[in-house]
């Protein structure tokens, strides 16, 4: 992301999911110096605004949480965000307890990627989508506090040029991929900075058959979805590599609010009680995989 053993590793966490697609982290190309992790900027309250009859919602007593439609594994299971089954649907379900929701008053809305942080008014209280904590999308939306730090990770064939490479100058000369919107294709750009530019997919699943058609050496996901691909999607591939963006800061997904969101401080307090009494890693030691000894691509 080596193969036999790195893929032992991984099948141990996907036994129970379903073959589905999968998809990576978007992003607007920024080159901000400016750091943006954790909550940006969401107004500040005592506790007492938490309280659930005076959260301000979308629809009075009701959670409304956007996602994707296809919604991918390993962050949903059997695209059904509904199931609480899947990282980021599990994640969802967990927030909603900590506000004060039962699970009938939780609702999802369908928001595609590149529409989700888009400044103006949203249909949906938070939007959980593997989407990164930027500082262009923080100008515009609030974000939580991080709930999962993510390191790009570059998929090749077996015996393939791309699954050969160790460093960065390996892949300078090679034919890389990524879904449009994406970190991942921020990542080739900034950090690998390849001789040839990037091509650009509409999403995932167009990558993934770019890869198996030979029309690219190797793609770029985050590294959980590079597990799923190599593992369960593409027979005959391997995670290369893996590597943080930005000099090595840690990538991190947030949940996605309406900037001046009042809600923002309501979240921030659910996501520290659910990794204070270890709930977070729980969720991440269930649905995603712990397999730390990827290679470091420098």
């Amino acid at each position: 992301m080596r193969a036999p053993r790195s893929r032992l590793l991984v099948l141990s966490f996907l036994a129970p999911l379903a073959l589905a697609a999968v998809a990576c982290a978007p992003v607007e190309e920024d080159s901000s110096d400016d750091a943006a992790s954790g909550s940006s900027g969401g107004p500040s309250g005592d506790a007492s605004q938490c309280d659930l009859d005076q959260l301000p919602l979308v629809t009075d007593g009701t959670l409304t949480v956007g996602t994707d439609s296809p919604a991918y594994e390993p962050w949903f299971v059997g695209d059904d965000p509904t199931n609480q089954k899947g990282f980021e649907s599990a994640v969802a379900y967990a927030v909603a307890d900590r506000l004060g929701f039962d699970e009938d008053d939780v609702t999802w809305v369908t928001v595609p990627f590149n529409s989700s942080y888009r400044p103006g008014a949203k249909d949906f209280d938070f939007d959980i989508n593997q989407i990164s904590i930027t500082p262009a999308r923080a100008d515009v939306v609030d974000f939580s506090d991080g709930y999962y730090s993510a390191a790009q990770a570059v998929v090749a064939l077996d015996g393939s040029a791309g699954a050969e490479a160790t460093t960065f100058d390996d892949l300078k000369d090679l034919r890389l991929g990524a879904q449009t919107g994406t970190t991942s294709l921020t990542a080739i750009r900034d950090v690998v900075q390849p001789d040839t530019e990037p091509l650009v997919f509409e999403d995932t699943n167009v990558a993934k058959q770019a890869l198996e058609n030979d029309q690219v050496d190797a793609i770029l996901a985050d590294l959980p979805t590079a597990f799923y691909i190599s593992a369960a999607e593409i027979p005959g591939s391997s995670v290369v590599g893996q590597f943080q963006v930005e000099g090595g800061e840690t990538e991190e997904f947030g949940l996605l609010l309406e900037k001046g969101s009042g809600l923002t401080p309501c979240v921030d307090r659910a996501l520290a009680s659910l990794r204070e009494d270890g709930t977070l890693d729980d969720l991440e030691q269930r649905w995603l995989s712990d397999v730390v000894d990827v290679p470091e691509l420098r």
